[in-house]
């Protein structure tokens, strides 16, 4: 029996870096995330976004809100940071665990990452996901953005996978997402030249599903989901099927970041600076850091 979530306590202080709001009109629900001190996956904020999917998809997508028992018919996940969806990995953190050789932390870290990609991916209740990118999203971020059933991005919205700058691989579903919309060979060569792309260029590609003006973000979500309402059933079947045909397990989440666990702890003092100088730029949101870093490694 599901038990239906009452949606006070996704708005209440015990929330402190995700923020939600209801639409019932379409029954469209939204995470909002606000990390501190940086805007990257910190544990906690993983936590709580987390904490948010699986109990929509616990209840069967049914909440109270507004006085009133409603069904959460998609969940959106956004960033309340401006210009910036979600910069990736927690860097910092990374470097601490890599340094000390904490394989234990670093595997829970990023079990956190796959069960929250896994959850927003495979949620059971007839909930569709979407990802409204309106800034970057960077490593994990566009990992994360990639779980979604359905992702929105802004024309020239930055996005891609930097990990090789220090000799890392994104190992929290970026091969197994990508491979799955634009095939393995395109999903193998994204993740091995570290290129950042525009919202434009990846809806060309087919990885980005709706293409948004810049600034018009939400407003292409809301022209999306009132064309599609009426067929919602069929489209949350049809995505149910297009998992069967090409299934995607935990196992094989878990198994790749055992891997890139693995590869981690094999970083050396060279790449870890480099990781560092990362996470001078997750502090100042500066966007043209990764391509710069790609450029001195390249010359």
């Amino acid at each position: 029996m599901n038990t239906v979530v009452d949606f006070q306590q996704f708005n209440n202080a015990t929330l402190e870096q995700v923020r939600t709001s209801f639409d019932d009109e379409f029954g469209v629900m939204f995470c909002y995330m606000n990390p501190t001190p940086r805007p990257c996956f910190n544990k906690k904020c993983l936590t709580e976004t987390h904490q948010i999917q699986s109990s929509v998809e616990n209840s069967g997508g049914d909440i109270v809100a507004n006085g009133k028992l409603q069904h959460v018919n998609y969940l959106v996940l956004a960033s309340d940071v401006p210009g910036v969806f979600n910069l990736g990995g927690d860097l910092n953190a990374f470097a601490e665990l890599i340094r000390t050789k904490d394989r234990i932390n670093l595997l829970n870290y990023a079990k956190l990452c796959i069960n929250n990609a896994w959850t927003f991916y495979n949620m059971q209740a007839p909930v569709t996901t979407v990802s409204l990118i309106q800034g970057q999203a960077m490593g994990g971020g566009f990992e994360s953005a990639l779980s979604a059933h359905v992702l929105i991005a802004e024309k020239s919205t930055m996005m891609g996978m930097p990990e090789v700058l220090f000799n890392l691989f994104p190992g929290m579903g970026a091969l197994s997402f990508l491979s799955r919309k634009v095939g393995m060979h395109t999903a193998e060569k994204m993740v091995h030249s570290g290129k950042i792309y525009t919202g434009e260029e990846l809806y060309q590609m087919g990885v980005v599903d709706v293409l948004a003006e810049d600034g018009q973000g939400e407003y292409a979500l809301n022209n999306w989901i009132k064309k599609n309402h009426r067929s919602l059933n069929s489209f949350q079947a049809i995505n149910r099927a297009k998992q069967r045909v090409n299934p995607l397990t935990y196992a094989e989440l878990y198994d790749i970041t055992e891997i890139w666990v693995d590869a981690a702890l094999r970083l050396d003092e060279r790449n870890l600076k480099i990781m560092e100088r990362l996470v001078r730029a997750q502090n100042t949101k500066v966007s043209a850091e990764p391509l710069q870093l790609k450029e001195k490694q390249s010359a």
